[in-house]
C-alpha cells in the first residue's frame, strides 16, 4: 500500500467510525452542549476533564493534555500497534483493510508464521506436563507452588523434557532449523562435533505474551540444582524484553479498572498474587525494570506499584529503578515502591498472612522521592561539611536528570528542604531525628554515624580510600560538546567495558552497583565475557567481602589465561583512583553504550523504511531519535 493510499483508507476510517463509539467502548461519556465529557483515561481524576468532539472527530483533556483521533485513542488507550489499531477500527466500520506491498505482506505473513511457531510450541510444553516425563514440573507447580489446575490452565504453563523433544516435533510439523534458532527453541552449537538440540531442556516453563495474548517467548526455571535458576528466550524476530511486562495482556484491563498496577520482580509472583485476587500484576523480563517497561506501566496506571523483596536484592532493584524513571518523570506520572517484610517474595507473604494483609500494605507504598533520598543517604558519614556538600551535590545532580522542568521543580525544591531538615546548624547530634519508613524503620542516618560490619562495603566516604598524602588523581571522562559525546561512541564497545572490568577488581563493590547494567551478549571478546563472568561468580560465592586484591588472587587461581594482557587493571592499582571518580567514568561509559545501541536500532529502521516506509516504524524512529538527543543534551549539558 502507497503512504498516499494508506492515509485515504485512514481518512475513510475516521468518516465512517463514531469517534464516541470508540471512546465510549472505555469510558462512561455524558453529553454536555456539542461535546461529551468523562474522566480522562489517561490520568487519574475525580472531576471529568476529558472532552469528545463527534464533529470534529477527536478528543481532548484539559488535565493532562492528552489529545488525538479514533486511531491514536486505539494506539494509546488500549495498547495496539499502529497496523493492529487500523485492522481493529475497518473490522469496526466493515471495511477489508487493502493489500500491504509485496515486502509488507511478506514481513507481515513471516511474522504471523513465527507466532504460529511458539504457539506450537507452547502447545507441546503443555501436552508434556501431564505426562509421566512432566511429573516432577506438575509436582513443583502443585505442591511447592500450591498452583491448582485451573491456575496451570489459565497461565499455559508446561514442562520441557531433557531429550530434544521440542525440536522433534517442530520438525515433523515442517519447520526448519533456520526458524527453530531464530525464535530461540533451538541452539546450534558453534563446535560442530556437536549436535543441535532444544534451548528449553529439563524446565517448568512460563510462556511470555505480548499485549495482544501472542506467544513471543517463554521463561524456563530448573529442575536440577544448575545455575541460571531462571532461563529467557534470547532477543528474537519478534520479542524484545527491554518493551514487554510478564502478563500485560491479562493484567491491563483489570489495571484500568482498579486504577492499579502492580509491578512484581518474578513470573512466580505475578502468577501467586493472580492466585489471591491480585490480577494487574505484570513482571520485567529477567532483567532490571526499563524505561520502555515505565512507560508500557504508564498506559495503564500513572503510578504503578514496584512491589519488591525486603532483601538486599531488592533494595537494589529498588535503587536501579529511581535511575531509571527519573528522566522520563512527568507531571502525574511516577511509581511508588513496596517492600515486603521478613525477606518475604509475594507468595510467601500471600500464603503466610492473607489477601487482606496484603491489600493493607498496597495503601503503605513509599514514593519515589522517598527511595531517591534513602539512595544517597543512607548509611552516609555527613557528619563535616564536605561530606555534606558531597550529598547535596550529588542529589542535586540527580534531580537534574529530570526531563520534565515542572516536576524538577518541585523536586529540588522537596529535596533542598530536607537537606536543610537533616543539617540544619546548631543541632546536635542526638537530636538528628532518623528518617522512618511507615513500618517505623530507620531507613536513612543521615548525620549519624556510618554503618559498621558489612555495611562498610558500601560507604562510599570511607576514609580508607584515600591514601598518605590524601590525594588521588582524578580520571576524567566528561562530555564538553555533543560532539565530543558522539565522537566517544564511535569507540568500540569493548574497550569501554574492559574499563569497567578493571575498576571492579579496584572496587570490588561496583560488581553491585554495575553487574545488572553490563549486558554480557554485548562484550565481543571471549575472554572479557568470561573474565566479567568469572569475576562475579567469585565475588558472589565469597563466604566474606573479597577487597581487590583477594578477588584478583582468586580470579588469577581459577583462570589466569583470562587476565594476561589485562594492563587496565595495572593502570587503575598504580592510579589508585577514588571510588566516586571511577563510578562517574562507568556511568558515562555505559551512557556512551546505551547511546550506541540506539544508533544501531536507528540504522536498522533507516534501512526498513528506505526499502518500505510504515508509520509504525516512522513513529519508533522519532522515539528513538528523540531519546538519543535528550540523552546527549542532558550529558553535555552536566558533565560532572
Amino acid at each position: 500500500m502507497a503512504n498516499d493510499d494508506l492515509q485515504r483508507f485512514i481518512d475513510e476510517l475516521r468518516t465512517r467510525v463514531s469517534i464516541v463509539d470508540v471512546v465510549g467502548a472505555k469510558v462512561k461519556l455524558v453529553k454536555k452542549g456539542r461535546e461529551y465529557q468523562g474522566l480522562c483515561p489517561f490520568h487519574n481524576e475525580k472531576t471529568p476533564s476529558f472532552t469528545v468532539n463527534e464533529a470534529k472527530g477527536f478528543y481532548h483533556c484539559f488535565g493532562c493534555g492528552a489529545h488525538g483521533d479514533i486511531l491514536k485513542f486505539e494506539m494509546d488507550a488500549n495498547g495496539l500497534p499502529f497496523m493492529d489499531a487500523i485492522e481493529k477500527l475497518a473490522h469496526q466500520a466493515g471495511l477489508s483493510v487493502p493489500k500491504f506491498s509485496k515486502a509488507n505482506a511478506e514481513h507481515a505473513e513471516e511474522k504471523k508464521s513465527l507466532y504460529d511457531i511458539m504457539e506450537q510450541a507452547c502447545l507441546f510444553f503443555e501436552k508434556n506436563l501431564y505426562m509421566p516425563v512432566g511429573a516432577e514440573g506438575l509436582k513443583y507447580f502443585r505442591e511447592k507452588r500450591g498452583l491448582s489446575d485451573e491456575v496451570i490452565k489459565k497461565f499455559r504453563l508446561g514442562y520441557a523434557p531433557n531429550n530434544n523433544g521440542l525440536m522433534a516435533h517442530l520438525k515433523s510439523l515442517g519447520i526448519d532449523d533456520k526458524d527453530l534458532n531464530d525464535l530461540g527453541l533451538m541452539t546450534i552449537p558453534e563446535d560442530k562435533t556437536r549436535k543441535n538440540h532444544d534451548f528449553f531442556r529439563n524446565r517448568v516453563m512460563i510462556p511470555i505474551t505480548n499485549k495482544q495474548g501472542k506467544i513471543i517467548a517463554f521463561g524456563g526455571r530448573v529442575m536440577e540444582k544448575i545455575e541460571p535458576k531462571y532461563l529467557n528466550s534470547p532477543e528474537t524476530p519478534i520479542f524484545n524484553k527491554r518493551r514487554n511486562l510478564y502478563n500485560l495482556d491479562k493484567a491491563r484491563e483489570s489495571g484500568y479498572k482498579e486504577k492499579k498496577l502492580i509491578i512484581s520482580e518474578g513470573y512466580m509472583d505475578v502468577i501467586a498474587l493472580d492466585r489471591y485476587g491480585f490480577n494487574y500484576a505484570v513482571a520485567p523480563l529477567g532483567t532490571a525494570l526499563t524505561e520502555e517497561q515505565i512507560l508500557e506501566a504508564w498506559k495503564v496506571t500513572n503510578e504503578p506499584i514496584l512491589c519488591l523483596d525486603g532483601d538486599a536484592p531488592g533494595t537494589k532493584a529498588a535503587m536501579r529503578s529511581v535511575d531509571r524513571v527519573l528522566p522520563i518523570l512527568k507531571a502525574g506520572y511516577s511509581i511508588k515502591f513496596l517492600f515486603l517484610p521478613e525477606n518475604m517474595d509475594p507468595d510467601e507473604y500471600l500464603q503466610a498472612y492473607g489477601k487482606e494483609s496484603f491489600a493493607n500494605l498496597l495503601t503503605k507504598t513509599k514514593p519515589l522521592i522517598d527511595i531517591l533520598w534513602q539512595k544517597y543517604t543512607d548509611g552516609v558519614d555527613a557528619s563535616t561539611p564536605e561530606r555534606k556538600a558531597m550529598v547535596e551535590k550529588t542529589l542535586i545532580a540527580e534531580i537534574n536528570k529530570i526531563g520534565d522542568l515542572t516536576v524538577r521543580n518541585y523536586y529540588m525544591q522537596e529535596i533542598k528542604s530536607r537537606i536543610y531538615n537533616a543539617f540544619r546548624p546548631k543541632v546536635a547530634k542526638s537530636e538528628v531525628k532518623p528518617v522512618q519508613n511507615a513500618e517505623n524503620k530507620v531507613v536513612s542516618k543521615i548525620g549519624f554515624e556510618p554503618r559498621s560490619g558489612a555495611g562498610d562495603k558500601y560507604n562510599r566516604f570511607d576514609k580508607n580510600r584515600y591514601n598518605k598524602n590524601n590525594q588521588r588523581p582524578a580520571i576524567g571522562h566528561s562530555f564538553s560538546s555533543p560532539e565530543e559525546l558522539k565522537k566517544n561512541v564511535n569507540s568500540e564497545t569493548d574497550k569501554s567495558l574492559r574499563f569497567i572490568v578493571a575498576a571492579e577488581f579496584i572496587y570490588p563493590e561496583l560488581i553491585d552497583d554495575y553487574e545488572e547494567e553490563i549486558f554480557i551478549d554485548d562484550i565481543k571478546d571471549e575472554n572479557v565475557r568470561n573474565l566479567q563472568i568469572t569475576l562475579a561468580d567469585t565475588y558472589h560465592e565469597a563466604e566474606t567481602p573479597l577487597n581487590g586484591d583477594e578477588l584478583y588472587s582468586a580470579v588469577m587461581d581459577k583462570t589466569p589465561h583470562l587476565l594476561k594482557g589485562f594492563w587496565e587493571i595495572g593502570m587503575l592499582k598504580e592510579r589508585k583512583p577514588f571510588i566516586n571518580d571511577l563510578r562517574k567514568n562507568i556511568e558515562k561509559l555505559l551512557l556512551e553504550n546505551k547511546i550506541r545501541a540506539l544508533e544501531a536500532e536507528l540504522k536498522e529502521i533507516n534501512e526498513l523504511l528506505m526499502k518500505d516506509f510504515s508509520e509504525e516504524a516512522y513513529i519508533r524512529k522519532q522515539t528513538i531519535q528523540k531519546e538519543r538527543d535528550e540523552i546527549i543534551k542532558n550529558a553535555t549539558d552536566n558533565p560532572d
